[in-house]
């Protein structure tokens, strides 16, 4: 029996169990940068022998940068202490789910036109949030920034400070137009 790193010492069917696996493994090769399509990736397991290739890639446009839920530390404080300006405010209290969301695609858009960094979004807290239907924007907005339709206008959210609302509303940090491509 050996004594692995654990202090349990393996048992003999389980040291030879282990034997039989790292035998098997082989390190991956690494793929060459300049030509990632026609890098071949080489898989040996029990009984396979011959390489697999990696299919041809497509070309995938550019994707935008992965939203964030939070501001950075630094602004967030800054809007709290009112040392950064809110842009412009959106009050979406007695809204429907349909009229809300329709009004905040078109209020970011605008904002993000009119070259808004930060912007308030009112939901409201709702009137208690174990009651059924109330509180309903509170919960979908920030689930609704979250989607794609909406990842061109948001390049984070976070719940707002007391001062500006607190549960009720959300600062949302605009994202910048992205600039038309002049390569044609």
């Amino acid at each position: 029996m050996t004594v692995e790193k654990g202090g349990r010492k393996l048992k003999s069917e389980e040291r030879s169990l282990w034997d039989e696996i790292t035998r098997s493994v082989r390190p991956l090769k690494r793929r060459i940068a300049a030509a990632p399509a026609q890098a071949a990736t080489q898989t040996r397991s029990a009984g396979a022998t011959a390489p697999l290739r990696a299919p041809a890639q497509k070309r995938v446009p550019q994707q935008r940068a992965p939203m964030s839920e939070t501001l950075a530390r630094r602004d967030r404080q800054r809007l709290a202490r009112g040392s950064k300006t809110i842009d412009a405010r959106l009050d979406l209290h007695g809204k429907t789910q349909t009229q809300a969301h329709a009004a905040l695609l078109r209020f970011l858009r605008r904002a993000q036109a009119d070259g808004a960094t930060f912007v308030l979004v009112i939901t409201g807290k709702g009137a208690d949030e174990h009651a059924v239907g109330r509180g309903v924007l509170r919960r979908q907005v920030p689930l609704w920034l979250k989607l794609p339709e909406f990842a061109v206008y948001v390049s984070a959210f976070e719940q707002a400070h007391v001062s500006h609302g607190g549960e009720g509303a959300l600062y949302v940090r605009v994202r910048r137009p992205r600039r038309p491509s002049t390569s044609e």
